[in-house]
């Protein structure tokens, strides 16, 4: 291990790393937007505070890791100076809602993927091919002009990073109070969530999926933060996340000869791998195909918005639902409820039939 170069230290981390969460996530079914579909449908809340467990573990791990002082995460592209709230609010509502359409978000794409979906074949192909337009294609124009028309420079109010805890000093909190209420209230408020609820505690499937999921976080910055730190050739701080990478990923197949594998692409493929076997091993491995035409329809549509809507949003339902909340970013705030907004909204789009119907449903009923 210590002949291999940095980044191959890296990848190959970033590969076991994925295998186990793909694995753990089909074992256990973890599932963003299966979480709220089971409580528009059905009222159930358990996967919903699997993935609210999920996030408060990362919260808990990564800002341990921080305020150690083993890794920096105002070094990640969570706490940038710069807050992009026109893209966190647009981007996470149109993933939110290409994620109804594609029957799932990006974690649960690539899972299905590797247990025979070929449905999520054809949306991974979209979200790489969407993703990578929005970041260096034509769609990259409208990121561009969005990203200058409502991006705030909060450094103007001499604040050094977008962190909920860089806000509470600036209103005049003690060091101590700032670092440390943020995790209180919505870690250890999450904790509270979960379980307070007996059902809950008595499901050791959502706990371990709340757990191993969150624990990922943490893991991945300090594979991406300490061992991947080289004077001359230092890897980018980075965790878990699903939209840009597939479509790095998909770059990286039809360059390979001239392109470099990361984190992120390792992590991709390790998740689908991972994902493959627990299918294998449980007999749940199936091919599953298309219905019809208007199923893969709204598929495609799916995957294209996912792909746009994460890239403007900096990552999806776990790029900033789970790790982008473990830096306690506000912007991470913002694209995580405009994602459930998003959701929220497909939902009724499912029920109702019409875009038209849905608004009226939405904004009568909430």
């Amino acid at each position: 291990m210590e002949e291999l170069s940095t980044i191959y230290k890296v990848s190959i981390l970033g590969f076991f790393l994925g295998i186990g969460f793909g694995a753990v996530a089909q074992k256990t079914h973890f599932c963003t937007m299966g979480a709220i579909s089971d409580i528009y449908f059905f009222g159930d809340w358990n996967r919903f505070r699997s993935w609210v467990l999920a996030i408060s573990a990362a919260i808990i791990g990564s800002q341990a890791l921080h305020l150690t002082g083993i890794i920096d995460l105002t070094e990640s592209i969570y706490l940038s100076a710069h807050l992009g709230w026109g893209g966190a609010v647009i981007g996470g509502l149109i993933f939110g809602f290409g994620m109804t359409l594609g029957g799932g978000c990006g974690n649960k794409t690539l899972v299905r993927l590797g247990a025979g979906n070929l449905k999520s074949l054809l949306v991974a192909l979209f979200i790489g091919l969407f993703s990578y337009m929005t970041l260096r294609g034509l769609i990259g124009l409208f990121r561009l002009e969005l990203e200058g028309v409502t991006t705030l420079d909060l450094s103007l109010w001499e604040l050094e990073s977008q962190g909920i805890q860089g806000f509470l000093l600036a209103a005049g909190a003690n060091l101590v109070i700032a670092n440390v209420l943020p995790i209180i209230i919505i870690a250890g408020g999450g904790l509270l969530f979960c379980f307070k609820c007996k059902r809950f505690r008595n499901s050791s499937t959502d706990i371990i999926a709340g757990i191993f999921v969150g624990s990922c976080v943490p893991i991945g910055w300090y594979i991406t933060g300490v061992i991947g730190s080289d004077e001359f050739d230092p890897t980018v701080l980075s965790s878990l996340s699903f939209i840009a990478p597939v479509g790095e990923s998909l770059q990286f197949l039809l360059t390979f000869t001239g392109s470099s594998i990361n984190f992120g692409i390792a992590v991709v493929g390790g998740i689908i791998l991972g994902s493959f076997i627990a299918a294998k091993l449980s007999g749940e491995f199936q091919v599953e195909a298309f219905t019809g035409a208007s199923d893969m329809i709204n598929h495609i549509i799916g995957g294209s918005l996912m792909g746009v809507g994460g890239v403007l949003a900096l990552g999806c339902t776990i790029g900033q639902g789970v790790t982008g909340m473990s830096t306690l970013a506000f912007g991470s705030v913002i694209a995580l409820v405009s994602i459930w907004g998003g959701g929220i909204f497909g939902m009724k789009y499912l029920e109702e039939g019409t875009i038209k119907n849905a608004a009226k449903s939405f904004f009568n009923k909430g």
